[in-house]
């Protein structure tokens, strides 16, 4: 079984106790120092998760991250010394699964790590099954969505939102129900970014007026995936 885990920084005191911490865990800590090295660490190993911090040199955090999601949906932790909500965002929009801002305790990074873990495991479960609704198919699995057969781009987190809606028509989730349940934590920023999520997956699928089902927006509240005229 796959053990490595990837700790991206530059700074060795963060690294030297992390690289404790992760392996107290029974995992195997691949080291990097900046983030052109943290991209070769990655494709050589291809660790089971990534602890990456934002400000490195040659290539920051959220570049790795970007350039990672383009082939993979590995778990991505973000490390970060910056604590706006703009920048928490924006990690959780280009792909990351978590966001840590330092200063942090080392057993808040470990029992992140945990949850994001488990989160795996959960969705490996349930990933037997497909999703499918007239004209869409959802296999979360290999992370493909297709309309009409046709494969459609999307995000790692546009996919997990679409999946979550698509699974449990008519049920009305919160943003804050959307937050806890795709990124696995209690998220304590602005939840605008699921707004952000659902209007890119509006784009990117364009729902035809044809369709039996939309993703609708309960004003005031948050999103439901509603299925239109159903035989009853």
């Amino acid at each position: 079984m796959n053990k490595y885990l990837l700790i991206a920084d530059d700074n060795d005191g963060i690294l030297d106790i992390l690289k404790t911490y992760v392996t107290k865990e029974g995992f195997l800590p691949i080291i990097a120092h900046d983030g052109e090295e943290a991209i070769e660490m990655f494709i050589k190993y291809k660790p089971l998760l990534l602890l990456l911090d934002v400000m490195m040199p040659k290539k920051d955090g959220f570049a790795v991250c970007r350039e990672i999601r383009q082939s993979s949906n590995v778990p991505i932790i973000m490390i970060t010394a910056k604590g706006e909500d703009i920048d928490r965002i924006m990690g959780l929009d280009i792909g990351a699964d978590d966001y840590i801002v330092k200063p942090f305790s080392p057993g808040e990074v470990m029992a992140r790590i945990r949850a994001v873990l488990r989160r795996l495991d959960i969705s490996e479960e349930q990933s037997e099954e497909v999703v499918c609704h007239p004209g869409l198919k959802i296999n979360i699995t290999d992370y493909e969505v297709m309309i009409d057969d046709q494969p459609v781009s999307l995000t790692k987190k546009e996919i997990e939102i679409l999946w979550l809606l698509a699974s449990n028509p008519g049920k009305v989730f919160t943003r804050d129900n959307l937050l806890n349940s795709v990124w696995g934590y209690e998220y304590f920023g602005d939840a605008r970014t699921v707004d952000t999520h659902i209007k890119r997956l509006r784009s990117k699928i364009n729902i035809p007026e044809t369709f039996s089902w939309d993703i609708k927006t309960i004003w005031g509240i948050g999103y439901k995936f509603e299925v239109k005229h159903v035989q009853e």
